[in-house]
């Protein structure tokens, strides 16, 4: 029989720890004394109630380690339950939210999607503000952990390619992982503060420029404004560009890099990849403003920097409404968007080494057509690539378009029209945020939605963020035997 204690120990823990969390917007509540500090003091009492006894129920089964049923289980589960208890605050306080708003709104947040169904951000109170750039903060080194330390495990979406013989990128310079969380942390807060830092130089005050920073650097995209960053300033729009582009690169990196070694992140052909990309996109729709809307330079560089990289990371952030720029620019956001940064990082979606495989891939076929007697084989910087690392980024790609194309049309079947039904089908899977649109896109929200709608954008965002896989073998029937 399968044994579920082992995961719902440590799933009972990480439910403590947030509610521990709910402490610091409480503290904040008190401060402002506003009154409102019952809502995260009652919020965290359940939630600590709750997941401790979770936790001492299935204690007596956590010394036996996981099998990979129960890795599976763990790690899909951690994204199911958190968004319950995170969602408290939100059911609780002043924002009066029903189940489904709340849960969405917890499920974004976690998920570091960015989308929300809140309205009149800059009326509520800071400790609400707080909440939802903290669960963002979270999510963002949750899911570097997860990535860099069960994915690989768990063979999803081609992410073994980052633990075999020749790609073992963090295995010989921390070998335990709990030693890799550690290190990581210390390097996603420095990160964090320097991003604050430079927030608080370029105009904003410290409040807002921590939660802008906590939402950044885990490339979350909550705001404390409806507006998000239109009203900011120049000079933040710039700090966020820079900050954006740091979380996007695989965080093992900065662990060589602050070891003395700035070897790996130079020759890590994804992040040259990356970099290549956002630069072109920044070109392009510098061009097409200079060129077509005739925008000032200054500006136009600004705006093609600061919103390109927002969607291509899976920030989400918006200092324009860029639906208004055209055809050909909304064309371009909503491909970008199914791009993302590099593995191991706090953004989200297909990602830049999968496309690299698949090229590679294609490329040698088409040499293996035109030299049907040679012998090739993709390679990844410069080490062939494993037929299993292929099978898996191909199935990846597979299940992807799959689940776009069946969330989309679910969407549509709840009476949302076309391109409200495919970019929000995609903004969810990718974990990006904004969709396209008068509604969804970037000078709206996600408010107006039926709730079966709601229902399945949260479920796509826990889908999407746990690189489809890892959810998606729960629901075959070999995975509960044995």
């Amino acid at each position: 029989m399968f044994d579920f204690r082992p995961a719902a120990y440590v799933i009972g823990l990480l439910v403590v720890a947030l509610g521990l969390t709910m402490l610091l917007p409480m503290a904040m509540d008190i401060y402002d004394q506003n009154g409102l500090w019952w809502v995260f003091g009652l919020s965290a009492l359940l939630t600590c109630i709750i997941g401790g006894s979770i936790s001492l129920a299935c204690a007596n089964s956590s010394g036996g380690g996981l099998s990979i049923q129960q890795t599976f289980l763990l790690t899909t589960g951690v994204w199911m339950v958190l968004p319950v208890f995170g969602a408290l605050p939100f059911w609780l306080g002043p924002t009066d939210s029903r189940v489904v708003d709340g849960f969405f709104e917890a499920m974004s947040a976690l998920t570091t999607t960015g989308s929300t169904v809140l309205e009149g951000l800059s009326e509520l109170p800071r400790g609400m503000l707080l909440w939802r750039g903290l669960m963002q903060w979270f999510g963002g080194i949750g899911i570097i952990v997860v990535a860099m330390v069960f994915l690989p495990l768990l063979r999803v979406g081609g992410m073994q390619i980052f633990r075999t013989e020749g790609f073992d990128t963090f295995g010989k310079i921390l070998p335990r992982a709990a030693e890799i969380a550690r290190s990581i942390s210390s390097i996603y807060l420095g990160l964090t503060l320097a991003c604050m830092i430079g927030y608080n130089i370029a105009g904003l005050g410290l409040f807002d420029a921590a939660v802008h920073a906590m939402t950044t650097i885990a490339t979350g995209g909550f705001a404390n404004y409806d507006s998000s960053f239109a009203e900011l300033g120049a000079g933040v729009e710039y700090v966020g560009v820079v900050f954006m582009l740091l979380a996007s690169l695989p965080f093992v990196r900065y662990v060589q890099l602050m070891g003395g070694s700035a070897v790996p992140l130079i020759s890590d052909s994804q992040v040259r990849v990356f970099f290549m990309t956002a630069v072109g996109v920044v070109l392009i729709l510098t061009l097409w403003q200079l060129l077509v809307l005739e925008d000032r330079t200054e500006y136009a560089l600004r705006k093609a920097a600061f919103n390109g990289v927002s969607i291509l990371t899976g920030t989400g952030y918006a200092s324009e409404d860029y639906g208004l720029w055209g055809s050909f620019p909304v064309t371009l956001f909503f491909l970008i968007g199914l791009i993302g940064g590099c593995a191991g990082s706090t953004t989200c979606s297909i990602k830049v080494f999968r496309f690299q495989l698949l090229f590679a891939s294609i490329r040698t076929q088409i040499q293996r057509i035109h030299s049907p007697n040679g012998v090739f084989q993709p390679k990844y910087n410069r080490r062939i690539v494993p037929p299993d690392v292929i099978s898996s980024v191909m199935a990846f790609f597979m299940m992807f378009m799959m689940s776009l194309a069946v969330l989309a049309v679910a969407l549509g079947m709840t009476g949302l029209d076309m391109i409200t039904s495919i970019s929000g089908a995609a903004t969810a899977l990718a974990n990006v945020g904004p969709g396209l649109g008068a509604e969804i896109g970037p000078s709206g929200n996600f408010a107006g939605l039926n709730d079966t709608a709601k229902w399945l954008l949260a479920a796509g965002m826990l889908v999407g963020r746990l690189e489809l896989m890892a959810v998606f073998v729960l629901f075959t029937a070999n995975f509960w035997r044995g």
